[in-house]
């Protein structure tokens, strides 16, 4: 029943991620150092699965992360392009990107904003998404949506296809994919300013775009 339940919970994701799947390039994404990471991960975890005495999860939780390491697994190891942005919010966004020359290069990131039904150039890495606080987010640090107390940065797994929207019945943000990690200012090298959606939606965008 377990193996079921985390069959469904990986299928759901998996055919979530196919919806937006693009014509890919020619990228190894398993030499990253990304990988590596979330194949250790990953392996703890089904470790941990099987140890009837572990505590530190619940099932829930166990199906759910296991579910989302093995999509960002799948993903890592069947892209052949770097990461895309697509925005599908009715406002403009901002977004981290850079124009990688090598998948092991660790590169600064800069911010662009990305426009209504824009997408970021395919030869760009689409690294991330800026969302200032006071933005009403769903599927970051918890499924139901909430305002953010203060503004973060959504770390993209190389290789993915995010969209971003705007849920119509909530008006929170939403994306098809859930973030690999959540940053706050301080935490990492990444520019993360103090913003409002007020400032973002003045700017005039200038991500690269296809």
């Amino acid at each position: 029943m377990k193996f079921l339940k985390l069959a469904v919970v990986v299928l759901v994701l998996l055919v979530n991620f196919a919806i937006v799947r693009p014509a890919w390039a020619d990228v190894n994404l398993t030499k990253t150092p990304a990988y590596a990471e979330l194949t250790d991960n990953l392996n703890r975890l089904l470790k941990t699965a099987t140890d009837p005495n572990q505590t530190d999860y619940t099932e829930a939780e166990l199906q759910q992360q296991i579910g989302q390491l093995q999509l960002q697994k799948y993903i890592l190891e069947t892209s052949e392009d770097w990461a895309q942005c697509r925005n599908q919010t009715g406002q403009t966004i901002a977004v981290y990107a850079n124009k990688p020359k090598k998948a092991t290069a660790d590169q600064p990131n800069t911010l662009f904003y990305l426009g209504v039904s824009e997408e970021t150039d395919d030869d760009w890495n689409c690294n991330g998404f800026y969302l200032p606080a006071g933005t009403n987010v769903a599927g970051v640090n918890s499924i139901a949506p909430q305002e953010l107390g203060e503004a973060i940065a959504l770390k993209v797994l190389d290789g993915a296809q995010i969209v971003a929207t705007t849920n119509p019945d909530t008006g929170a943000v939403e994306f098809n994919l859930p973030p690999a990690k959540v940053f706050k200012a301080g935490d990492v090298s990444w520019d993360i300013p103090s913003l409002t959606q007020a400032d973002i939606a003045a700017q005039t965008p200038n991500a690269p775009v296809d």
